[in-house]
């Protein structure tokens, strides 16, 4: 990606070198939308929702923390990919009459404390609707590197992107009446709505690249390939094979594969936010 001379977005927290020390239990509120967290390394979500409780209680100290100049490089990129979303969904919402609240990017390093629980680096990058935050471990993009062979710039923004689309759906109202719909529903149903709510964000992260590199030229040749082939191997199916040598398509929360990538792909194609309507589509045909 192009991004010499990007400006760098002032709406980040940075909480490298600071862990959680004391946390308690946390409510069924929390639970609920702690269980909605993208997991984009598939990692077992009982690692995400082992929250501790109040989080009044917890507190965090700080661990003398020096960070390597790769991982600035990353910092400085992030920053970058999250003013060009800035820009773009502020655009977005204005031709519709509405105003774009940016969020809080937060980086940390080991562990996090949010308003959706306590988490750690290995559930992967997640956004956190009662805060209205995305939380990143930088040393994310190195686990996707040995994890997926999935390497380049426009592959980790399209990580960012995605978690920005789903404060996108909370800007829009759409991820709340997910929730409240989803704490109705049986496990079964409560995976299927969650699979659309992931979907969309695929579709708003490429329609966030589309309008990115019209306003900056920002895609180089490869970039979109790069995107389409880290949303393949974070397809439940694809993991599922990885770790267990066959699939449990009930248990699916994010998407296939082939959803993923189509509706990335799809998103990057037509730039149009109306063409995103994941909740709409029979699920068969997402």
């Amino acid at each position: 990606m192009r991004l010499d001379g990007r400006r760098e977005s002032t709406h980040v927290e940075d909480r490298r070198g600071k862990t959680v020390a004391t946390a308690g239990g946390i409510g069924l509120g929390g639970l609920i939308i702690a269980g909605l967290i993208t997991l984009l390394l598939g990692g077992d979500p009982t690692d995400v929702i082992k929250m501790a409780g109040n989080m009044n209680s917890g507190q965090t100290t700080s661990a003398g923390y020096t960070p390597s100049a790769q991982e600035e490089e990353l910092a400085t990129f992030s920053k970058r990919i999250l003013a060009g979303t800035e820009d773009v969904w502020t655009k977005i919402f204005a031709q519709y009459g509405k105003t774009y609240t940016p969020p809080t990017l937060v980086l940390f390093s080991g562990s996090v404390q949010s308003a959706c629980g306590n988490a750690s680096a290995s559930s992967g990058p997640f956004y956190c609707s009662g805060d209205q935050k995305l939380y990143i471990d930088l040393s994310f993009f190195s686990t996707m590197k040995k994890q997926f062979g999935s390497d380049g710039d426009f592959a980790y923004a399209y990580v960012i992107a995605h978690e920005v689309g789903h404060h996108v759906q909370q800007q829009l109202g759409i991820l709340g009446q997910a929730h409240q719909q989803m704490a109705r529903m049986s496990e079964k149903e409560s995976n299927k709505m969650s699979v659309r709510i992931e979907l969309q964000a695929d579709y708003f992260a490429g329609v966030w690249a589309h309008h990115d590199n019209e306003l900056f030229g920002s895609l180089e040749e490869g970039d979109i390939d790069e995107g389409l082939a880290i949303a393949a191997r974070i397809g439940d199916d694809y993991l599922q094979k990885q770790a267990y040598g066959y699939t449990v398509p009930d248990s699916f929360n994010h998407g296939t594969s082939a959803q993923r990538s189509r509706w990335l792909k799809k998103g990057i194609a037509t730039g149009d936010i109306n063409q995103g309507d994941t909740f709409s589509v029979r699920y068969e045909a997402l």
